[in-house]
């Protein structure tokens, strides 16, 4: 049985991060391989899982993937490993609805019967913190809280009042505790720190978390606690055991400025029969020679654009296939396909060009939530009508002075619907990172375009 524990907190900010990573490097360091996984679509989490553990994060999210997707997903990601360590998003029972546990940590909790490990901000109460954990023990009894960590410890004295109170009343273990400034504070959490994260920048702040964590929280009883997780049974629809021949080439850009991509899309890509050739716009490199597809993910390339707008050879070749190559850009990869990106400062720095439109920086968050889209024609990942689930995270507008009428999706969010993205014959591009978990037939459709193109291009060769 596959040892597993939820990290879940009251509310954010509490310190789930803090904690995991901790718990992360404490048991790794004791020898023990750890696999992380986050609650939701965030993706700067995962790059810090990764980091410590030296495994891909994966995202657990109850709303963009079928229930049994998600049981597959964190099956399948476990594999080889001792321990799964589970980031929370928010507070346990926040989500898509006020009235549901939909979309939330408690969900996740419930669908990969795992136990969950409450953190809990004592600062400045004593005995009502048992009512704290008492209320999230009585909302919902069907979330198995199985240990409480307490955060922003005045004292040892200050926590073992809460302790004393909390074991009292709620009947749970508190397995330790941090003091106010007991660890190194993890640098803000922004889409410029990833580069960061992956030279290794980060590796001793990371220790030391570890060695903070071993010292003030019971890790053994961490480590039973995940013994209680009971067996997942679900039935498979994503992923297959069969070994696929590539039948064509991706092109994929990955580096600093473009590094946001679900593991699951890529893995679904190669299993649609694809083989995946990375490359980095950054580095200046151009585009791989002899491939059938393109795919530029998400990440930030505004933070990059100058040294993006001097690299003219790779624009030059995106500009010379864009008519044919199949396309597929997300986000960052979308405002790189832009004709230019005007930052903050008001600099200006051209892009590729192959989409009409400019793209602005802003100063405050112009889009966040969940996304449900919905194709508004046939292009080379889905059928006109046709659904699939995403995210959108971004501090930008895009704006085309011609009024752009090749969208690409109908959007659905929580407080108003509408038009986005880029879509022709062979490009399809927009704001939504989209989980080709919520649709199966994306990865299936993209290759077989990549495949089409290929032809055309053998004939013409």
């Amino acid at each position: 049985m596959q040892r597993r524990i939820v990290i879940a907190g009251t509310n954010s900010g509490v310190g789930k991060t803090t904690l995991t990573l901790g718990l992360m490097s404490a048991l790794r360091q004791r020898g023990l391989v750890v696999q992380g996984f986050k609650c939701g679509p965030d993706y700067i989490d995962p790059s810090y899982h990764t980091a410590v553990t030296g495994r891909h994060s994966r995202n657990v999210d109850s709303w963009m993937l079928e229930h049994d997707v998600v049981k597959e997903v964190f099956s399948s990601a476990s594999q080889g490993a001792d321990i799964a360590i589970i980031e929370g998003v928010m507070g346990v029972y926040d989500g898509k609805s006020p009235e549901s546990n939909t979309g939330s940590t408690a969900e996740i909790s419930q669908l990969l019967e795992s136990p969950v490990l409450l953190i809990v901000n004592i600062s400045s109460m004593a005995r009502s913190a048992a009512a704290i954990v008492k209320g999230f023990q009585m909302l919902d009894e069907s979330i198995t809280i199985a240990g409480v960590i307490v955060n922003q410890a005045g004292s040892k004295g200050h926590y073992e009042l809460c302790k004393k109170a909390i074991e009292k009343e709620c009947g749970v273990k508190v397995l330790g505790y941090l003091l106010k400034g007991d660890t190194p504070k993890i640098p803000s959490r922004h889409l410029g720190l990833i580069p960061a994260i992956e030279r290794g920048e980060l590796d001793g702040l990371f220790t030391e978390l570890g060695e903070k964590i071993a010292e003030r929280i019971d890790l053994d009883a961490v480590v039973h606690i995940s013994e209680q997780a009971q067996e997942i049974k679900y039935d498979p629809v994503l992923f297959s055991d069969e070994l696929v021949k590539p039948t064509v080439k991706i092109a994929v850009a990955h580096d600093a400025a473009f590094n946001f991509y679900y593991e699951e899309n890529l893995h679904l890509l190669r299993q649609a029969g694809a083989e995946l050739v990375y490359f980095s716009p950054l580095a200046g490199e151009t585009l791989p020679k002899q491939v059938d597809g393109l795919y530029i993910g998400g990440g930030f390339p505004e933070e990059f654009a100058k040294e993006l707008s001097e690299h003219t050879e790779l624009q030059d070749d995106i500009r010379a296939v864009a008519r044919e190559l199949p396309i597929f850009a997300e986000c960052g990869g979308y405002m790189y396909l832009t004709e230019r990106i005007i930052t903050t400062d008001g600099q200006c720095y051209p892009m590729v060009g192959v989409i009409q439109g400019e793209v602005t920086m802003q100063s405050k968050l112009a889009a966040l939530g969940y996304r449900e889209v919905t194709s508004l024609q046939d292009n080379i990942i889905l059928q006109s009508g046709e659904k699939a689930r995403g995210h959108e995270f971004h501090y930008s507008t895009f704006a085309c002075a011609n009024d752009n009428k090749q969208k690409a999706y109908h959007v659905k969010a929580l407080r108003k619907d509408g038009e986005e993205g880029y879509s022709s014959e062979n490009i399809v591009a927009g704001y939504t990172h989209l989980h080709f978990g919520s649709n199966r037939n994306i990865a299936k459709r993209f290759v077989r375009a990549c495949e089409t193109y290929q032809q055309k291009r053998g004939s013409k060769g």
